[in-house]
Formats: structure tokens, sequence, C-alpha cells
């Protein structure tokens, strides 16, 4: 295939020929709010854990490494398109903006980070524009290379944000190659899908065995309508409305699946910085991320979460079963003594009760005997009122009537 290795921590590029675009590109605004992406992902919590310093490779359009917040980030890289040294240039922006959401340096007066900020890009150019087979901009064949070439030059993680419909077997053989070599593919699921009723087509080689496939949502949780939804979808992460840097200076934001898979990348490259496998990689992002608000095969298993991801452990071994449940043996001498003891205590129950009312009678009664054996045990009969006393009141007297005789 004509490889051409470029040892990872060089940074001159004498042999490498930047592409030639029919148009400048043009500088962006610069963004200076703080993405919602970075806040979903806690990017300040992150930091302090791991800054991800591995190597990274970006198999797209290209990468710019002019950018502010990308220089010194950006490695020469391979043009599997014309078969040498350069792919830190690009004429579509693609490649640029993935790259950036994973290694952008933080910049004073800027809220945009990439994830990753210490991690190497490790650019492979394999297209001039668009990133689909579909529309006939990227070969199997660059694609096959382009993977190898990344293998066999350090890359710990390959993120492809390209799909193709057609289950290439050259792909598939670098990807089982790059695997061999504990390296981490992560890949995009695609952005054509559409509520018509027909299942969406296998995005390769997001669909192989044991590659990350990552779909896109929005700031609000919900799944991003064109992203791809099937068994291949493992993970999901921020894809709508996101930002990125331009080629060129400045900011864009821009939609898609190719833009959620390297927020994927950038928390494999913050586990591989601490030492991890890439098998327990691969698990741990699954097993960390965030309930999403649909089924599986829309959302996989959640929402990655980078913060989780690095401070959340999981058990060893098989979860423990359930003791057994044992009969102790019956003594039924036991049992007879308890059911005695049972009706010896209500008896007992029963009698204390008894001599408590009778007691209570009794206080009750003593006043009573009392007056009786005074009186004789008679009956008296209460004295009649006496008449009340005659009014002295003056007016009273003045207005009564005389008595006859």
């Amino acid at each position: 295939m004509g490889v051409v290795c470029v040892p990872v921590g060089w940074t001159g590029s004498p042999a490498s020929a930047a592409p030639v675009c029919s148009r400048a590109p043009q500088a962006a605004e610069v963004i200076a709010a703080l993405p919602w992406e970075r806040q979903l992902l806690l990017a300040e919590r992150v930091w302090p854990l791991s800054r991800g310093g591995v190597p990274v490779a970006v198999i797209d359009t290209g990468v710019d490494g002019r950018h502010r917040q990308l220089a010194g980030r950006v490695l020469p890289g391979y043009d599997a398109l014309t078969n040498v040294p350069g792919g830190d240039g690009d004429c579509d922006g693609h490649g640029t903006a993935v790259a950036s959401v994973i290694a952008a340096a933080k910049v004073e007066g800027v809220g945009f980070a990439g994830l990753a900020p210490d991690a190497t890009i490790m650019p492979v150019r394999v297209a001039d524009s668009g990133v689909t087979e579909r529309e006939g901009e990227v070969s199997a064949a660059d694609m096959a290379e382009a993977l190898r070439w990344a293998t066999d030059n350090g890359a710990r993680v390959i993120n492809v944000s390209i799909y193709f419909e057609v289950d290439h077997a050259d792909i598939r053989a670098a990807v089982e190659y790059a695997q061999s070599r504990d390296v981490l593919v992560v890949a995009a699921v695609s952005n054509h899908h559409k509520d018509d009723g027909r299942p969406d087509a296998t995005p390769y080689p997001a669909a192989y065995r044991d590659v990350v496939g990552v779909g896109a949502i929005n700031a609000d949780g919900s799944r991003l309508p064109e992203s791809y939804v099937g068994p291949f979808v493992d993970l999901v992460a921020p894809g709508g409305t996101v930002t990125t840097a331009a080629v060129g200076g400045g900011h864009r934001q821009v939609s898609g699946t190719s833009f959620a898979a390297p927020f994927v990348s950038a928390t494999a490259a913050l586990l591989l910085a601490r030492g991890m496998t890439v098998d327990e990689v691969r698990r741990r992002l699954i097993a960390t991320a965030d309930p999403a608000p649909g089924p599986v095969h829309e959302y996989g298993y959640g929402v990655v979460n980078p913060y989780r991801a690095l401070v959340e452990r999981a058990a060893e071994g098989t979860p423990a079963g359930a003791a057994p449940v044992t009969e102790k043996p019956t003594d039924r001498a036991a049992l007879a003594r308890e059911r005695r003891w049972r009706a010896d205590a209500a008896r007992a129950g029963v009698a204390v009760a008894v001599v408590a009312v009778l007691a209570v009678l009794l206080i009750a009664a003593e006043p009573v005997a009392r007056r009786g054996r005074r009186g004789g045990w008679r009956a008296r009969r209460r004295p009649a009122p006496a008449e009340p006393p005659a009014s002295d009141d003056i007016e009273q007297r003045f207005y009564e009537v005389p008595r006859a005789g």
C-alpha cells in the first residue's frame, strides 16, 4: 500500500505537501460563549483528573494545524490521497472541526476548548470534501490504508467520522489489525436517518465488532433527527449545534454524528492516559454512560460521561447470588413449652386486670362507707331550703299591697 511511517514525536515535515485548495479558507468569527456541550460534559471537573495526553488519529479531510487553538497539537500526519506525509492541511474544515473537539487548547476569552486538550492529533487525509462513500469522496482502499497507517504510527485512538454503506473486506481487515494492536476505533453512525418506516443502512466501520458507534444528541438530550438508529449505536454524544474550530481561525457551529464521535474519542484518550487498556476503556465508556431518554437502538447505552468514566470503578467478577434458605429442625418439646408459657402469660394478664378493677372499686366505695357509719346507715332527708328574707328595698315595700286583718 506504500505506507509511509512518521514517528509520533516528529514535528517537522520536510517531505509533506499541504493540499492545494481551490479557494483560500476564510476565517470565521470567534465565538466567546461557553458551549452547552462543554457544560454538559463537565470539562473543568475532568481536567484535574486527566487531560488525555495520548496520540489520537483523525481520519478525515486533514486538520488545520495553524489554528491558534490547535497549534503545537497537530502532527504532520499522512495524506492517503497522494501517498505522502502531510495531513496537516484542510481545504474543507470537516477534519479541523473534528480534531478541535478532541484537542483544542483553552485560550483566554473563548469558551470553546477540546475535551482532551493534551491529546496529540495525528491527521490522516482521505478526502478533499465530504466524508461519505455515498458522494464518492472516500475510497475504501484509502480508508483501509489510513487505518493501517495510523495504527503503525502509534495512534491509541482512531476517530472515523466517515461511514460506508458496504462491508468492504479491506476496511474490516484494517479495523481488526488496529484492534489487534490495542487501538480503539471510534466511528460516527451517519446522518441520513429518515422517519419513513424503513431501517437505516448499516454504517461501517461503526457496525464492526468492538468499534464504538456514536450517535448524536441535541442540547435538550433528544436524538438529532438525522442520526442513524440501529444496533450499531453504542453511545450518543453532543452533536446538535456544537462549537468547533474553523479553518483559518475562529469558530463554527455545526451538527451531525461526525462531531459527536470525537467527544467519545476524547473521553477514550482521557482514560488511556490514566493507564487503562483498550478493553477496559471500551467497557468503562459503556458502563458509565448516563441514561438516555429513548430506546437502545436510538441512544445506545446512553450519553457518554467523561467524569463518571474517570472516577467510577467497575466491580470485578460476577454478582454474588443470594444465600440459600436453610430450614432449622423442629423441636416439638420446645414448641409445646412455648405454647404453655403463652397460655400462662395470658391467664396471668387476666388475673392482674381483675385485681386492678376490684382495687379501684374499693377505693371509690370507702367515702360512701364512712358516711353510712356516721349516720347509722339511716336514710336522711335533706332540710327544706329557708325562705328568703324580706326585701329591704324601699321601692319594693312601697308597691306591696297591704294584707287584710
